[in-house]
């Protein structure tokens, strides 16, 4: 048995004025999509339970099989195991994102999608003037990641952690185009994070690449934005849980690291870069090239997800219509051409056009293949999974729902 799964993150919506009241996923064209809902089940999970954040790690945890009240500790940790940043027990990661901040307000949570090579530049700055012996924080380490993704890391080299499970902080792309003065970090150590959010100030206003920037009418990184704190997290590898090999295909760190905690393999796509120019067609021939070699291919798709970050309608449906002829349509058909297979479309999480963000609630999910009666469903859209019987309170059952009913 061969199973895939494909994720077009934050594709669940509302219905949208601009469509006639229909949501993205109803007004785009995903004829594979459909054709997995006619052949098999539609219904709809919740993945993150209400006292956590709605972000993609909870979402993503609970999809991959894992009780997130459980085994959540934080993002940035995940993300420091997809950079090979190895944590003591009393490590602590968290997520530095470079941010465009204006008369407190947040202008962009991207810094104008700045790029690999300047974030770069800014991290080394931040290590040398933040991260000094001179500068009181030397236990901090600035590691530079992908665009504005980056991390900081805080070695305890054995004395004690500011830090603790009720440290407060907010994901800045929750801000977008709000004031962000009541949401800097507070709680156990809010004043180290607050005063190295304020230092960052000073030292990237002068800094060449905002200056460069700039010049080229872009916008600067005005500072860096903490959040996503947590400990090193532990894993039983999915392979004990589930007796099923699998392999991830993303071009997102967070996802990176949960897979290689579950011990899954990483399949690196030339062209995937984790927005909307991404190479959907080269993300599906990778999957179908991985089915040779394990037993479930995941496909994480972000760009639906960073569409309703930057409240692009338009952006959101383009994108859904590209999954779907470039990695849906050909897994499918691949799949079923190879013998009993099982395939699910669904989301994590909701991600709304109307607020750019994350947000708490179901997603639907598509299931087909061998082992599945299908029900009345004719359409894998949001409306539809609402009428499903099918329905998971608890997000993470559905992997052993998927990989085990039969």
């Amino acid at each position: 048995m061969k199973y895939a799964i494909i994720v077009p993150d934050g594709c669940a919506d509302e219905p949208q004025e601009s469509l006639d009241g229909r949501t993205p996923l109803e007004a785009a064209r995903v004829p594979a999509m459909d054709a997995i809902a006619t052949a098999g089940v539609v219904g709809r999970a919740n993945n993150v339970p209400e006292q956590l954040p709605p972000g993609s790690d909870v979402a993503n945890l609970s999809l991959l099989g894992y009780n997130p009240l459980e085994h959540y500790t934080g993002r940035a940790p995940l993300e420091a195991v997809a950079q090979g940043i190895e944590l003591g027990p009393d490590d602590w990661a968290i997520r530095c994102n470079l941010v465009t901040i204006e008369d407190q307000v947040m202008r962009d949570f991207t810094a104008g999608h700045i790029s690999t090579a300047e974030a770069a530049e800014l991290m080394k700055a931040a290590q040398e003037e933040l991260g000094s012996e001179q500068s009181g924080f030397d236990q901090l380490e600035f590691h530079p990641g992908v665009s504005y993704r980056n991390l900081l890391v805080y070695r305890a080299s054995g004395g004690e952690v500011p830090f603790s499970v009720d440290t407060r902080t907010t994901p800045p792309h929750d801000l977008t185009d709000r004031s962000v003065l009541d949401d800097y970090p507070r709680g156990p150590g809010s004043d180290t994070l607050n005063q190295l959010m304020s230092d960052s100030i000073d030292l990237f206003a002068g800094h060449p690449v905002n200056a460069t920037r700039l010049e080229r009418g872009k916008l600067p990184a005005t500072n860096f934005w903490l959040w996503g704190q947590g400990s090193m997290p532990k894993h039983a590898p999915f392979a004990e849980r589930f007796a099923k090999r699998g392999a991830m295909i993303t071009a997102v760190d967070l996802l990176r690291g949960l897979a290689i905690l579950v011990g899954w393999s990483r399949i690196e796509v030339p062209g995937a870069t984790g927005y909307t120019d991404t190479d959907y067609a080269a993300k599906g021939r990778h999957a179908i090239r991985a089915l040779d070699d394990v037993d479930l291919i995941f496909v994480h798709v972000e760009a639906t997800d960073e569409a309703s970050h930057e409240g692009d309608v338009a952006a959101k449906i383009k994108a859904l219509e590209e999954i779907d002829r470039h990695i849906v349509g050909p897994v499918h058909e691949y799949l079923k051409s190879q013998g009993d297979y099982r395939i699910m479309v669904t989301p994590a999480h909701p991600t709304l056009i109307r607020t750019k963000t994350h947000a708490h609630g179901f997603v639907p999910l598509a299931i087909a293949g061998s082992g599945i009666t299908p029900d009345r469903a004719s359409t894998y859209d949001d409306p539809t999974s609402r009428k499903s019987e099918l329905v998971f309170e608890e997000g993470w059952r559905v992997m052993p729902y998927f990989v085990d009913s039969g």
